[in-house]
């Protein structure tokens, strides 16, 4: 048991109750994880991120754009996204790790505001629920085809088998992934290993693939139809940050594998993701005579046809659905952890009220198991190409805010801010960009301005945020990041190194230490507050005010 813990004994006094004490300082749900808490090495911390992107719907993305555009396209398209992606996921993973704050938190202080970041935390919830249920309809896929359950039932299985690892957050999820990680990359490359080695005719065969909708060559609309669906995936990083938030401090004996750790667990994911991608339209069209266009996307299908070729056959189905059912574990406790951190802040941000993190792990299931039960998976790409605008504009948003407003223009602080009175409720840099470049590009999705334009909405959302966000900036002078320059606590944010600083104080509220980053002064006690007491303090009663104009 940490310090921190052990200290949970003391008697808070209200608002908070023991319980929302307890869950919120072994998750940090709404606020910055101290040094305290960050034991683990960058390696751990890394390879913990990394077994988070043990899902299997890359193979169905890859196996579903390759079927319908062909290998030339399908491959240009992950290749496209898969650039985006990292491009965009450096400053936020950077941020992340340095500053040890997830992806809302980030978000706040980068253009939306307090209360405007509630927008992209519901765009992010929204996409924990949506690949759990692709996810948990993948390993329902492959308890049908190895148990003979019904659908339906699977989804259920499916759905509550991870409920007991996800209510004990990181410590669980850091040896869950940890041990898990070699048994699936082992089973995950040695059947791919070995088709290519025993025949290689089948890697011809792939590459000579036309798809349903095309003539084999590459051209420009079936690239960026692809490159929307596998752009969905562009809030991934958010994942990835809800565990490099517990990276240790950078200091000048681990920057190298501190640097290290932050991109391969970072922006790094998307190498891996992009390779899964072209492994689904290998194996797509590989079995593709064998079961047909619809059930070669069904990664259970692809993983059987692989392992039949290479062992006896009475070891076939139990690898393969164990290799789904290893990846879906993996994954969705994942969605299901950082989904119940986004609702969580979302709520109590709006209502000034903390009911627990459990409750919105149940809310996300149930959304989850809602889809699930819709059949999405037959719909996939379309629910995947549609959201994948919302997300594309925040998160190029939040990357440019970064990137070019606070270290090329200066308008934005480059230090984040996150807490409540020190934020503007909203700041219409973030949100005009973001609602913007979401609005018009999911207008392009739907046909609004053209078939000729449909394809390209994804670029748009891209473009218009990248354009917007620093445009808006300067429009308004960058007046709306910061509501007070100054949290009233004499002693530095950051120490000598640069990192948050370890430096304690008492909460006057709930009586528990946090550490600096985690305060600000409450002038009506003359204390100290922590970040949680504040975003539940219903009346403002120790929000400092506004600091006045010029000060």
């Amino acid at each position: 048991m940490s310090t921190t813990e052990s200290r949970l004994t003391a008697e808070p006094s209200k608002p908070m109750t023991d319980q929302a004490t307890r869950e919120t300082l072994e998750d940090y749900t709404l606020r910055f994880a101290p040094r305290s808490y960050r034991r683990w090495s960058p390696m751990v911390v890394a390879t913990t991120a990394l077994g988070g992107i043990a899902y299997m719907a890359d193979f169905s993305i890859g196996a579903g754009i390759g079927l319908a555009h062909g290998t030339g396209n399908a491959l240009v398209a992950i290749a496209v996204a898969a650039m985006v992606i990292f491009v965009t996921g450096v400053p936020l993973a950077y941020y992340g790790a340095r500053y040890n704050i997830d992806l809302d938190l980030i978000t706040r202080g980068s253009g939306f505001g307090y209360y405007g970041s509630v927008l992209t935390s519901v765009i992010f919830a929204s996409f924990t629920f949506i690949f759990f249920a692709l996810e948990g309809s993948i390993m329902a896929q492959g308890i049908k085809l190895g148990l003979g359950l019904p659908l339906w039932l699977g989804y259920l299985v499916s759905t509550f088998m991870v409920i007991p690892l996800v209510i004990y957050g990181m410590k669980a999820l850091s040896r869950l992934q940890v041990w898990t990680t070699p048994v699936w990359l082992l089973l995950m490359v040695a059947p791919l290993v070995y088709l290519v080695a025993k025949d290689p005719g089948t890697v011809d065969r792939f590459f000579a693939y036309p798809g349903t909708a095309g003539d084999g060559g590459v051209n420009t609309a079936s690239v960026l139809l692809g490159a929307g669906v596998c752009l969905s995936l562009i809030a991934q990083i958010g994942e990835q940050i809800d565990y490099l938030r517990f990276m240790p401090p950078r200091t000048e004996a681990s920057k190298r594998s501190w640097w290290t750790a932050v991109l391969m667990a970072g922006p790094g994911w998307v190498v891996l993701g992009a390779l899964k991608q072209a492994i689904g339209v290998f194996l797509a069209v590989y079995i593709l005579a064998e079961v047909g266009p619809a059930a070669a996307t069904e990664p259970i299908q692809q993983f059987r046809g692989a392992f039949d070729a290479m062992m006896p056959s009475w070891m076939v189905i139990p690898l393969a659905v164990g290799l789904v059912v290893i990846s879906q574990i993996k994954i969705n406790v994942t969605n299901a952890y950082s989904g119940s951190l986004a609702w969580t802040n979302s709520f109590t941000r709006v209502t000034r009220h903390y009911p627990g993190r459990l409750v919105f792990v149940l809310v996300n299931l149930g959304f989850a198991l809602a889809l699930m039960e819709a059949d999405m998976f037959s719909f996939l790409n379309s629910i995947l190409s549609f959201y994948s605008n919302c997300a594309i504009a925040w998160v190029v948003t939040v990357a440019t805010d970064i990137g070019i407003n606070k270290y090329l223009l200066k308008l934005s602080p480059l230090r984040p801010e996150f807490r409540r009175g020190m934020l503007h409720a909203v700041n219409p840099v973030g949100v005009v960009a973001f609602v913007a470049a979401s609005g018009l590009s999911i207008a392009l999705y739907f046909h609004a301005l053209g078939d000729t334009l449909q394809p390209y909405s994804p670029v748009a959302a891209a473009v218009i945020a990248f354009v917007l966000t620093p445009l808006m900036a300067v429009v308004t002078k960058g007046r709306y990041y910061l509501r007070r320059t100054d949290d009233g606590i004499e002693e530095p944010l950051l120490d000598a190194a640069g990192n948050p600083s370890a430096t304690t104080y008492d909460c006057h509220v709930c009586r528990q230490p946090y550490e600096r980053p985690d305060l600000a002064f409450c002038a009506t006690h003359n204390a100290a507050v922590c970040s949680l007491c504040l975003s539940t303090d219903k009346v403002g009663d120790h929000v400092l005010p506004a600091q006045p104009s010029g000060a």
